[in-house]
């Protein structure tokens, strides 16, 4: 029997190992499109870690609270890190867990971080609350699912870390046991976040930029490491870990649209002046802008308003520093003031949204969207209305919304109980298309949505 000469051997195999090659390299590249950049490489600079770092300290509680007990510091942080918004259900005890995650493959809940024993953190040694916080592991050693964020928490100190857990251990405890989640397969499979925070998790600690401020540094690590505004602001990929690519350019997050606060000038905060950014930051709202709603407004409530003004002055200015990404599907300029009267520019067919406006909503905001009650109820140049997806004015017409003033506390009921789905639809078109910059098309089916996804 003659055997197969080499040559022919080796060209039998050649198809095969360049098919082989074709897949690594295409597995490769998709690997490098999914995972990214971490947050903060767009800077370039020379980084170095903490100890080495001859500035100011951009880590740890501000100047105003050098002296204070670390359950103090740990009081600040813990605000910083907007803790308690997630881990508290609507109308639940403070910090004992429950609140809803709305996903598109199921629900997830918030867990108890009291220190109680039985349901709670109680028994979290400081390795195990660090453990969790940068890495996402529990203290039995199962993995966490990314609805916390320590893929962000990563880059905090040990020292904050644990002075948050100084702080939530002086809390009382309170037994309340957590709610299991509602995942559909395959994602109730909570081993597989292991292979994805092995993939999409840096567990590094934040190091300051030499060639940039000490108050830019302290931005950096208020604005990634504690206060996560990527999680919020910024999309995701495939694999729902964030894309840093499009950093800051805006996503949909929990029903809401969290908008494009990179340094483009269009659809960005580029044009907003540092006072304006500031005031919408520490107020939550911004003349000329709009006011802050959903967890946006949450955000300024239970954090950025509770943050000195130097520590939100540092985050305007590392915002200020992110590169531009623009939001293609978002006006490049804002609509002027409509005609006072409504007899002018009915600007829709849809006769039902303009009873509903003339009904519930003309009396705060009048015909021409600027309020004679309160800045905080004008339209005129809110993002939202200039938003053709209309999304965030559905959710403050269903929801309400609550601001703090310098008058008094300002509120708009919501009217989520008092109008059907085709009804929130149709004054939502009527909105944008009055006082935005294009009509949104909204439906009864994606108001109904809507509900389902900030529901409590």
């Amino acid at each position: 029997m003659n055997a197969t000469p080499p040559s022919r051997r080796a060209a039998k195999r050649r198809p095969l190992l360049i098919a082989l090659a074709v897949l690594v390299l295409v597995a490769v590249f998709a690997l490098f499109l999914i995972v990214g950049p971490g947050p903060m490489a767009f800077t370039k600079g020379h980084k170095v870690g903490l100890s080495d770092y001859q500035a100011a300290n951009p880590s740890g509680a501000p100047a105003a609270l050098a002296q204070a007990s670390l359950i103090k510091k740990g009081e600040y942080l813990a605000k910083a890190a907007d803790c308690l918004v997630c881990h508290t259900a609507t109308g639940g005890e403070a910090y004992a867990g429950g609140f809803a995650f709305v996903l598109p493959f199921g629900t997830l809940y918030s867990t108890n971080i009291t220190p109680d024993k039985a349901t709670g953190i109680g028994n979290y040694t400081d390795a195990q609350f660090l453990a969790a916080v940068h890495r996402g592991v529990r203290h039995d050693g199962a993995n966490l699912y990314p609805a916390m964020p320590f893929t962000s928490y990563t880059y905090m100190t040990d020292a904050d870390a644990l002075a948050i857990k100084a702080y939530l251990f002086s809390l009382a405890p309170i037994n309340s046991p957590n709610k299991p989640n509602a995942l559909a397969f395959p994602f109730n499979q909570r081993w597989a976040m292991g292979v994805w925070s092995a993939l999409f998790n840096a567990n590094e600690r934040f190091e300051p930029d030499t060639e940039k401020s000490a108050e830019w540094n302290r931005g950096a690590y208020l604005a990634e490491a504690l206060a996560h505004c990527g999680e919020c602001h910024t999309p995701r990929n495939l694999a729902f870990a964030l894309n840093n690519r499009k950093k800051f350019g805006g996503a949909l997050t929990a029903g809401w649209r969290a908008y494009n606060i990179s340094s483009d000038k269009q659809s960005g905060v580029g044009a907003w002046h540092d006072e304006e950014l500031i005031a919408y930051l520490a107020r939550g709202h911004a003349a000329g802008h709009g006011s802050a709603a959903g967890p946006m407004g949450e955000a300024v409530d239970e954090s950025f308003s509770q943050l000195t003004p130097e520590d939100v002055r540092a985050i305007v200015a590392y915002l200020r520093s992110v590169p531009g990404s623009v939001s293609s599907d978002l006006p490049a300029t804002l609509a002027p003031a409509a005609p006072d009267s409504h007899k002018e520019g009915l600007a829709t067919a849809d006769s039902r949204g303009k009873q509903v406006y003339e009904g519930a909503c003309v009396s705060c905001h009048g015909w021409s969207g600027i309020s004679d009650i309160s800045e905080y109820a004008t339209l005129t140049g809110a993002r939202a209305v200039n938003d053709p997806h209309a999304t965030n004015v559905a959710q403050i017409v269903l929801a309400g919304m609550k601001r703090s003033t310098p008058a008094g506390i300002t509120e708009m009921p919501g009217f989520g109980a008092a109008y059907s789905d085709s009804d929130i639809a149709a004054v939502a078109n009527y909105v944008t298309t009055r006082f935005g910059s294009s009509a949104s098309n909204l439906n009864a089916a994606e108001i109904a949505k809507m509900r389902r996804e900030t529901a409590q």
